[in-house]
Formats: C-alpha cells, structure tokens, sequence
C-alpha cells in the first residue's frame, strides 16, 4: 500500500492525483444533483459532442494512468518531464477515441428559435408590407412554414407575393425586419 501511495504522491503522477480528486468530487456533485451534466460543450478541445465534465474527466483519467504506469518505468527528472508530456498526450488522444461513441448520448437537438428564421428568405402574404404592417410566409431549415409579423425600415415597401430577406428579429412585438430580395430562381 505504501508503494502504491509512493507512485500516487511522486512526479508526475501527484499533478493527475490532484485533479483526479477534483474529478471525483465532480461527479459526487453532480450524481447528487448539486451540479447539472449538460454543462458546456468540450469543442475547444477538439471533443465536441459531450459535455466537457465527462470529456475533462476522461482526460484526466487516462493521464492519471499513464503517468502512474511511465513513473514506475523511469527515474530522473528529464524522464519524468517526458511522462508528463506523454500522459497528457495519451490522455487527450485516448479521450478522442472514447467519446466518439458517447456523441450518440448527447444529440445535437437545440430547441428551434425564431432566430433561426434570419436570414432567411420569406414571401409577404399581407396586401403589402410596410414600417407599421406586414406578414409573411417563412419556411423552416425542417421543411415547415410559418406566418411572421414582418416589417419593412426606411422607405421600403412590399406587396404581396414580394420576395424579402429577414435580416433581425426583435422580441419586443415578435416582429422580423425584412428588407427586398431578388431571388434567383
């Protein structure tokens, strides 16, 4: 056991200890509900896809073992320097691999919003569209069309049938600002 504790405390293994602890302390909080999995996004390591506590967490893991594993196989600190390096390495090579299977558990479903629609193209289905007044028809990335409060700015004005550009939403009023566009067909 004392051997054990030895590996655990000496360097570089006692840096992934440390973390290792803060690892587990993550998942009693969140197991308990005190902290929430969906955090945000590991994409900035380059393991988007999961959140990054599991994607950290794997990482840690993986660097603790192999730093565990290359302190026991050298001596010396240029040696030791080199174990750090590969663990960490190892450590974020093998959290690729693994969460690529776990991407499935985490879908990609963000709820629709209404500022999916600019950009969009829409067609005015009131008489006309104007700075006070206007509607249009939108459709979806998903295929479905909806009805949108549209106004135009400036001078602008729309009639029916009339292709426009959605280029802001304002939440005060529901109301999309549209602008002309020629459409290419």
């Amino acid at each position: 056991m004392t051997e054990f504790l030895h590996a655990v405390l000496g360097f570089p293994t006692v840096l992934f200890s440390f973390l290792l602890v803060v690892v587990v302390g993550y998942w009693i909080a969140a197991l308990t509900g005190l902290l929430d999995l969906d955090d945000v996004d590991a994409s900035w390591l380059g393991l988007a896809g999961v959140p990054a506590g599991a994607t950290l967490s794997i990482v840690i893991v993986l660097s603790w073992l192999l730093s565990l594993i290359g302190g026991q196989l050298v001596t010396g600190l240029p040696l030791q320097l080199a174990v750090l390096i590969v663990a960490l390495a190892g450590g974020w090579s093998g959290a690729r691999l693994l969460v690529r299977p776990l991407r499935r558990l985490y879908p990609d479903d963000r709820a629709p919003s209404r500022h999916d629609f600019v950009g969009r193209h829409c067609v005015i289905r009131t008489g006309q569209a104007t700075p006070d007044f206007g509607q249009a028809e939108v459709t979806a990335a998903d295929g479905s069309s909806a009805v949108i409060q549209v106004r135009t700015t400036g001078d602008d004005r729309l009639a029916r049938g009339d292709n426009a550009l959605i280029f802001d939403y304002s939440p005060d009023g529901e109301i999309f600002l549209v602008m002309p566009y020629e459409r290419d067909h």
